[in-house]
């Protein structure tokens, strides 16, 4: 038997912080969680793996994202000399360089080709932390003029025009419709034209911004397909665009999303300060409904982080906001619409708050008035999402029947989504319609059969 050479290089990270190995094997397990995949690892393990053992599968990437969230800093899996497959480079784009435009072409060809080391990718809470620490000034690529276009008003009008195209696209048909083409036109078209000459200042600007727009929808739908690793990659690229281009308020909407990502997977260490810095970049430079955005979100991350009155309090500002909007009509920056009415989604985000705090009778009717303030064929995931959370909250408070009613609205809306979330949303609610269908309630039974033939028919 060939004797194994020990892990020097993991063992001394490990002492290190003279970190127990159970402690070790719990962050590798919560981390291949949120990547989806359940593992045994125990403290046994992580002897074997110091002992010169190679962790199978994805388990080196979940292993040096533990060890990264363990230490306070980013460690990679060549830091714990372990090593990958031939081409895979687990650090592609957890870095705000010099080139983001480089780093989307890095990026966008793991995605189009589905390389499985960038889509199993952990979300990384040390990479969380990089827009608010993104100071250095930014290096005018323009003057390099690195390939031979020329870039004006209808470069851009025709870039924002087919990420529109792109996200009408995905809200009406799930993330997984167009992502390819959408990568390959990132790659193509408009890494060419980020990369060119440009007539004005204020070109250069709007285009590295409509850059930027079609990234974070690249993000969006790595997000919506359940690759938190890769959403996040592609927002930390967005983000540098965005700063780059110097358009107010845009690198502050990135700061945003990313906020909300990690809310959403309950990784919230950094999500209260990239919340408040990106609200801080907007004060003064958008509209009263962009602004709104910022405030509501906010407010998440305040009763997120235990803060209760300070989110009420905010959740109230953004709903003045609204109002002052709806009374104005100034026009939305197109980096802020993506995602339909501000009104709706402000709404959306005041139930998420309501949520947290647990008053799940005002949460249930603010995602009601969402999915009623979308217009009629138009978004259809999110306002099957925002009734699925609905109903889960109607359940909740026991009203089967209700909560049937708008599960099953939330299914007529599904239909021809190509989605992770929406599958594992129908997933849960089968879960919990389980012990109604055991007491013989009707509506349960019908839902559920509903629901079994979306599963079969949405693979």
């Amino acid at each position: 038997m060939t004797k194994r050479t020990p892990n020097l290089q993991l063992k001394a990270l490990i002492e290190e912080k003279r970190l127990p190995y159970e402690t070790v094997a719990n962050a590798v397990r919560v981390v291949a969680a949120e990547s989806g995949e359940v593992l045994r690892t125990n403290r046994s393990t992580v002897e074997h793996w110091i002992c010169g053992a190679q962790p199978a599968g994805n388990t080196p990437r979940y292993l040096a994202e533990a060890l990264s969230r363990l230490l306070g800093r980013l460690v990679t899996a060549d830091h714990l000399g372990l090593s990958l497959a031939a081409g895979e480079d687990d650090s592609i784009g957890l870095s705000l360089g010099p080139d983001p435009v480089e780093t989307l072409t890095l990026i966008g060809k793991a995605d189009v080709n589905r390389r499985r080391f960038l889509a199993a990718s952990a979300y990384s809470v040390a990479a969380a932390a990089l827009p608010l620490d993104y100071v250095r000034d930014i290096a005018d690529r323009a003057a390099a003029a690195r390939s031979g276009a020329i870039v004006g008003d209808a470069e851009v009008a025709a870039v924002r025009d087919m990420v529109r195209v792109f996200t009408d696209m995905d809200e009406l048909h799930g993330g997984q419709h167009g992502r390819s083409a959408l990568a390959q036109y990132l790659m193509s078209d408009v890494a060419t034209l980020c990369r060119g000459r440009f007539r004005t200042e204020d070109a250069r600007r709007q285009m590295l911004s409509a850059a930027a727009s079609g990234i974070h929808l690249a993000g969006w739908k790595s997000y919506d397909a359940g690759e938190q690793g890769l959403a996040q990659r592609y927002y930390l690229q967005s983000y540098a665009l965005a700063s780059e281009s110097g358009v107010p308020g845009h690198d502050g909407f990135v700061m945003r999303t990313m906020s909300q990502q990690g809310m959403k997977i309950h990784r919230a260490e950094h999500c209260l300060g990239l919340a408040e810095t990106g609200l801080g970049r907007v004060k003064g430079h958008v509209d009263p409904a962009t602004e709104a955005l910022f405030h509501i979100t906010y407010a998440h991350a305040l009763a997120k982080t235990g803060q209760r009155q300070q989110a009420v309090h905010t959740v109230e500002r953004a709903r003045r906001l609204v109002d002052v909007a709806r009374d104005k009509g100034d026009p939305t920056p197109f980096w802020a619409i993506a995602w339909g009415p501000v009104e709706a989604t402000v709404r959306s985000r005041t139930a998420k708050v309501f949520d947290t705090l647990g008053d799940t009778r005002n949460a249930a009717q603010q995602y009601a008035s969402a999915a009623a303030n979308r217009p009629p064929g138009t978004y259809a995931r999110i306002i099957a999402l925002d009734l699925v959370a609905q109903a889960e909250l109607e359940v909740a408070q026991g009203g089967i029947e209700q909560a049937c009613s708008t599960w099953g609205r939330a299914m007529d809306h599904m239909e021809g989504i190509a989605s992770v979330r929406t599958r594992k949303a129908v997933k849960n609610m089968r879960r919990d319609l389980s012990r109604f269908r055991t007491r013989g309630a009707r509506c349960a039974a019908e839902l559920d059969e509903r629901a079994r033939d979306f599963l079969s028919t949405h693979r």
